[in-house]
C-alpha cells in the first residue's frame, strides 16, 4: 500500500500537524518539529507530545508513515569546527525531539564541503556526525536525503549516499529518502519506463532498497542534470505525470512515507487524489 501526504504546517505546535494532514486526506505526512530557520527552540512540552501522539492514533498515522525534516541550517559535513559543532548539537536535538514524539526517522540534507575540504572528507564527516547522534538517541533512524547537487552540496550521487552509509556504525538506524526533483536534476533520468528501470536498478546495486525509508514526490522546474533544485506541482513540470505512476505501481515503494513538497499547497488534496488515481498503470520492474 502507498502512503501519501504533504509536508504540513506545525504552526502553533507539533500537535497540529496530524490534524492538518487529516484535513487534506493524507495517509502520510512530514513536519518540522521546530522552526527550521532557527538553531535553537524551546523544548517540546509534555502537553504537545501527548496531543501529537493522541492525534496520530486518532487519525491512523503510524510512525512508519511520518517523515520529519530537520532544520535547513544544519550542515553535518561542515569543514569548520564551530559550524560543525553547532550543526551536530542541533541535529542531536532534532533526533531527540523525534524520540520524544515516538517517531522513528528523521530526514536531513547530508551536508556541504563549502570548497574547504574534499568530498571524501566531507562524506566521512557526515557519517561521523550521524554516529554521534545515533549514540545519543534511541529508536530513531537518520534518513539521508539525496540532493540536486547545487553549489557544494553532497548527496547528489548514489555513491555519496553509499559512502556515508558505509561509514555509519549502526546500519540498522540509517536510511535514505529520494526526492524525485533532486534525482532528475542530479542527472538520473527516469521519465520513461526503460530509464526508470535502469536508474532504480543502479540504486539497488549502489545503495540498496533496504535503506529506502521514504520519498519526496515532486515535479521539477529544471531538467535532467541541471543540478538546480526547483520543485513544481505534479504534472506541471518537466517530469510529468507518468513517472509518478511508475512509483505508485512499484511495490518497492510500499509502506513508506511518500511526501509532497510541491509549491502550491492549495492543491495538495488534489495532488494526493491524482497520485492515487495513477494506481494500476501497468509497469514491469
Amino acid at each position: 500500500m502507498k502512503y501519501i501526504g504533504p509536508h504540513v504546517s506545525a504552526s502553533g505546535g507539533v500537535e497540529n500537524a496530524p490534524e492538518n494532514a487529516h484535513q487534506l486526506g493524507a495517509t502520510a505526512f512530514a513536519l518540522f518539529t521546530k522552526n527550521q530557520k532557527q538553531w535553537v527552540a524551546a523544548p517540546l512540552t509534555e502537553k504537545s507530545i501527548n496531543e501529537f501522539k493522541a492525534r496520530c492514533q486518532k487519525y491512523g498515522y503510524s510512525p512508519d508513515h511520518i517523515l520529519p525534516h530537520d532544520s535547513y541550517l544544519i550542515n553535518l559535513g561542515h569543514p569548520e569546527e564551530e559550524g560543525l559543532s553547532k550543526s551536530r548539537a542541533a541535529f542531536i536535538d532534532e533526533m531527540q525531539r523525534c524520540e520524544q514524539l515516538g517517531l522513528n526517522r528523521l530526514n536531513f540534507h547530508p551536508g556541504s564541503h563549502l570548497n574547504k575540504i574534499s568530498e571524501e572528507d566531507c562524506l566521512k564527516r557526515i557519517a561521523e556526525s550521524i554516529n554521534i547522534a545515533l549514540d545519543k538517541t534511541k529508536g530513531v533512524s537518520a534518513v539521508i536525503e539525496n540532493t540536486a547537487g547545487q553549489g557544494t552540496n553532497l548527496g547528489f550521487r548514489f555513491e555519496h549516499l553509499a559512502t556515508i552509509i558505509e561509514h555509519v556504525d549502526d546500519k540498522s538506524r540509517v536510511g535514505v529518502c529520494l526526492d524525485t526533483a533532486h534525482t532528475l536534476a542530479a542527472g538520473y533520468e527516469f521519465r520513461t519506463e526503460e530509464d526508470f528501470k535502469e536508474t532504480f536498478t543502479n540504486f539497488e546495486a549502489i545503495v540498496g532498497f533496504k535503506y529506502l525509508k521514504g520519498m519526496h514526490i515532486n515535479d521539477s522546474k529544471k531538467d535532467v542534470g541541471t543540478r538546480v533544485d526547483r520543485h513544481d506541482s505534479i504534472g506541471k513540470g518537466v517530469i510529468g505525470e507518468s513517472p509518478f505512476g511508475f512509483i505508485i505501481n512499484d511495490p518497492r515503494f510500499d509502506n513508506m512515507p511518500l511526501i509532497l513538497e510541491t509549491p502550491d499547497e492549495s492543491i495538495w488534496a488534489e495532488e494526493i487524489k491524482l497520485l492515487y488515481s495513477l494506481t494500476n498503470s501497468p509497469i514491469n520492474v
